[in-house]
């Protein structure tokens, strides 16, 4: 056979040698249909206590609030979160360490004037934490330490907005903060 239509004697077998290529490429990815990878991460520390699942994300939703409110009372209405502290144990691994007695908690985020920072269109206000003694949380330092207790501990905290000595602006505001326990 003779090809006299302008077309290469290369193209035929090309074309041949593309089809066997698609054909034993879904022929090999039917093998491997049934398959495939998990992966994970993680650590094992030597801590007194775990956080509760649920309580190491939170997203907290604040009320609408009008700009004369923060006028008026100079801060939000409180909204409530706690971070609960799961199967504590005081005793260490290594016997010859002390056993742990003390934690103590950091809020991280931006710093507003020793409040935690927002983004966002509102303007003037910045976002505070208290914990259950009232102390007020400042970015990065670390809060009072408490003792340790066998078993299960609730750490109960208040975040409210306040002002931050700007204009105010009305609109929307968002934050991240993080917290980090440390026990000793």
């Amino acid at each position: 056979m003779k090809w006299t239509y302008g077309v290469s004697p290369c193209v035929v077998p090309s074309l041949l040698m593309c089809c066997a290529l698609a054909f034993s490429g879904s022929a090999f990815s039917a093998d491997v249909l049934g398959q495939g990878r998990v992966s994970m991460e993680g650590a094992i520390v030597e801590t007194p206590c775990a956080i509760e699942v649920g309580d190491r994300d939170q997203s907290l939703v604040m009320d609408t609030l009008p700009v004369s409110q923060l006028i008026r009372d100079g801060r939000g209405p409180e909204k409530d979160f706690a971070i609960r502290l799961v199967d504590c144990v005081l005793v260490r691994v290594d016997a010859t360490a002390p056993d742990w007695q003390r934690f103590q908690v950091t809020f991280d985020g931006d710093d507003d004037r020793g409040h935690f920072g927002v983004s966002g269109e509102a303007r003037g206000v910045a976002l505070m934490i208290r914990d259950a003694r009232g102390e007020v949380a400042a970015p990065g330092d670390a809060l009072q330490a408490g003792a340790m207790t066998q078993g299960e501990m609730q750490l109960h905290y208040t975040l409210s907005l306040v002002g931050n000595q700007q204009t105010l602006r009305a609109g929307d505001y968002r934050s991240a903060i993080r917290f980090r326990m440390d026990y000793y």
